[in-house]
């Protein structure tokens, strides 16, 4: 529904719209949204790739740790991210102030020092907080990889920059397609870094036009194209995904995985440095900050402000958790149990949505949600003089509704994982035995597939917790949660008073984080 609602608005917003946007908007925006996610994309990669090879293939001081670190700026929405690099990097902030001390300086006509607020600081933001979904993917692939191929090359004089570039690059491309298709989408969801670091993408366009200059046919133009953008993403995604399949299925069966070969101690130092610098920045730079700011405002915990925009952030995401895991069940199930194509088919549209930008999806609520409650108002009001107002648009469920959208593939995708391993002859058995369907899910399927069932749950709360995009354009008035405060304040420069709800932000999302590390972990040491 949000899809066709957006279409149907850009193909009737008439061709005025279209020729102002392409001469006007599309060409800026366009191009600086190309950059934003080419750029971003070439440095997640190299961090990704580079780290997740070091700490699957070699061992090195402080491995180990790293490892697991690594995965931590997933805690760290990318807005949260720049306000801190923004803090951190301002000419009142530690290194200005350290540069002016060390040298003698003044003001700033003293010397030149780079400015956050640049496409440059933008892909050093994103790029801070994305790399771990190149990470994860990458080093997933790495250790699915037998150790015959690796061994083969060893035994023919290649070195391990040769074998790295020659046999376990290419085995793990699948991979690394969809570590970046992620990288890109997430990059093309994000509107409160890119406002806040002045640049201006196709999804800022949509919240400007909209919002700000009152265009909502131009809006959902913009939007359309980006949907164009996100649908190429997700196509390629999907077929690495598949190719990503065959390959791991052929390399698990064959053998385990090789073990680690030690670096010397100054090449291993140089990959602990190399490993530290993408934790450092995207994960210890904005918890010194927000986290420095926050010990100084320890009061603001009882502040009615903080307690209400909390409650409103539990309000939203058990709400939206709730409904993806019962949807999300059924999903899954259905493509257990059905032989049917045609379902099988809906519950893959049905969990499409991640895909979808916070922006657009906003879009794609609100107009249909807004014709109800004014059609239902309307009719009340002729035939019984009574008016409901705007019942759904105008309240917390057109945010609920977005959120239960976005995040079903996480659900779904959970569940349906925890069913994978779930062997179809337990259904065979429970139904020898005299067991309805029905009775199987309920006596056999539910208590085994309960510890998925809690991972997708948990995981749409913590990502509903920390969305901004489909929030900041969806809330009613005095509506705020956590991420909403937080955008308010940072964007009346006031980033130390949105440090208390950006620490509770980012502690939510440590859980998943902390449970997806050591899951990967644990693999990991199961092969070696």
């Amino acid at each position: 529904m949000p899809l066709i609602a957006i279409l149907c608005i850009a193909a009737t917003g008439g061709t005025d719209g279209w020729r102002h946007l392409l001469v006007n908007v599309l060409p800026r925006a366009g191009a600086q949204t190309l950059m934003l996610l080419v750029m971003t994309g070439m440095v997640t990669a190299c961090f990704g790739i580079l780290t997740a090879w070091l700490v699957s293939t070699f061992e090195f001081p402080l491995r180990r740790v790293l490892s697991f670190a690594l995965v931590l700026p997933l805690a760290i929405p990318s807005y949260l991210a720049a306000y801190a690099f923004g803090e951190f990097l301002d000419f009142t902030g530690p290194v200005q102030t350290a540069v002016r001390t060390l040298f003698g300086y003044h003001t700033v006509r003293d010397y030149w020092f780079p400015d956050i607020r640049t496409l440059g600081g933008a892909v050093l933001v994103l790029s801070s907080v994305l790399y771990p979904y190149v990470y994860l993917s990458v080093r997933a692939a790495f250790g699915l990889q037998g150790r015959f191929a690796t061994d083969a090359a060893r035994t023919l004089g290649a070195g391990p920059v040769r074998i790295f570039l020659s046999v376990q690059l290419p085995m793990a491309r699948p991979a690394i397609i969809i570590g970046l298709a992620l990288v890109m989408m997430e990059t093309l969801n994000d509107i409160g870094a890119v406002e806040y670091l002045g640049v201006r993408t196709l999804t800022f366009a949509i919240y400007e036009t909209w919002l700000n200059r009152g265009n909502l046919a131009g809006a959902t133009q913009i939007a359309s194209v980006l949907v164009i953008i996100v649908a190429a993403l997700i196509i390629i995604e999907r077929k690495a995904r598949s190719r990503q399949r065959f390959a791991a299925a052929k390399s698990t069966a064959m053998s385990q995985r090789f073990g680690l070969k030690p670096l010397p101690a100054g090449r291993g130092w140089v990959a602990t440095a190399f490993c530290l610098l993408p934790i450092l920045s995207g994960f210890i730079i904005p918890v010194l900050v927000l986290g420095g700011y926050a010990i100084k405002r320890l009061g603001a915990l009882a502040d009615p402000k903080l307690v209400k925009a909390l409650a409103h952030s539990l309000e939203v995401s058990l709400s939206a958790a709730l409904i993806t895991l019962i949807c999300g069940f059924i999903f899954a199930y259905v493509q257990r149990v059905s032989t049917s194509s045609t379902a099988r088919s809906a519950s893959r549209i049905g969990s499409l949505g991640y895909g979808i930008p916070g922006t657009v999806l906003a879009i794609g609520v609100l107009l249909p949600l807004s014709a109800f409650d004014n059609a239902l108002d309307g009719f009340l009001r002729f035939h019984l003089n009574y008016s409901t107002g705007l019942l759904l648009s105008g309240t917390a469920f057109a945010i609920i509704y977005a959120h239960s959208v976005r995040f079903m593939t996480l659900a779904e995708g959970t569940i349906d994982a925890g069913f994978q391993k779930l062997s179809p002859h337990l259904d065979m058995a429970a139904r020898t035995l005299g067991r309805s369907r029905f009775q199987t899910l309920i006596t056999v399927l539910l208590p085994n597939i309960r510890p998925a069932a809690i991972t997708a749950a948990l995981l749409v709360f913590i990502e509903s917790l920390k969305e901004l995009p489909a929030t900041i354009m969806l809330r009613p008035f005095n509506f705020n949660t956590l991420a909403t405060l937080v955008y308010e304040d940072a964007s009346r420069s006031k980033v130390q008073d949105a440090s208390i709800p950006a620490l509770i932000i980012i502690m939510a999302g440590l859980i998943p984080v902390v449970l997806v590390s050591r899951s990967l972990d644990h693999r990991a040491d199961d092969g070696r």
